[in-house]
């Protein structure tokens, strides 16, 4: 495989990671997120924030910025521009490759000065392309965890735990353990500063309206 071609993919992966949708969405009611809130310009922030249709609508694009790159630039790098007939060897890793830099991208977009996202929803969506049972396994573990807490943190924190408990027993492999085991580190660090503040307390809680 050419590594030109891989270069220029991964460089385009990490652009589209970069695109702040959170902040764009903002921008279309007059408002910029990095001043509500949080100050996240994640979709956690926007739909606390700006309410459930744009919130959810953030949550999908952001989905969508690590899905499209480990999904379908692997084709690309893969049957496109090398050998067609080593396709099938190589999607797997190369598709990591671009998820990761479109993850890299959302945490750390060049857009915005390299202030982003915590990137889970980006997570989510390189791991829907590459180990769909290990998202399932860890959205499932996600609602419990916010159902029964009220924490979107908490909840990220313990699905990345559960992510890569998955990765190494679930028959991926090595090379996919080793990746989700890295994305479930930088997921949780990205979350530092949530994990001091549901120590001390004063982490923002979601409420269920009562009826």
């Amino acid at each position: 495989m050419n590594p030109l071609y891989v270069l220029i993919l991964t460089l385009f992966a990490y652009l589209i990671g970069s695109v702040p949708f959170g902040l764009l969405i903002a921008r279309t009611q007059g408002k910029d997120i990095r001043t509500l809130g949080s100050g996240n310009i994640g979709a956690t922030n926007v739909l606390r924030c700006l309410g459930k249709p744009l919130g959810i609508t953030c949550f999908i694009l952001d989905v969508l910025k690590g899905y499209l790159p480990a999904a379908f630039f692997p084709i690309i790098a893969c049957r496109l521009l090398a050998q067609a007939s080593d396709a099938g060897n190589c999607t797997t890793g190369i598709g990591i490759l671009f998820g990761a830099a479109a993850i890299l991208g959302h945490n750390f977009p060049v857009f915005l000065k390299f202030k982003g996202g915590k990137g889970v929803a980006t997570s989510a969506g390189v791991l829907l392309g590459v180990a769909p049972l290990a998202v399932v396994i860890g959205l499932l573990t996600w609602c419990v965890v916010f159902y029964v807490s009220g924490y979107v943190s908490l909840g990220s924190i313990i699905a990345a735990l559960v992510v890569v408990i998955t990765g190494w027993t679930a028959g991926y492999g090595p090379v996919i353990a080793t990746a989700l085991t890295l994305l479930g580190a930088l997921t949780i660090w990205r979350h530092r500063e949530n994990i001091k503040r549901l120590t001390a307390g004063t982490e923002n809680k979601f409420h269920r309206k009562k009826k």
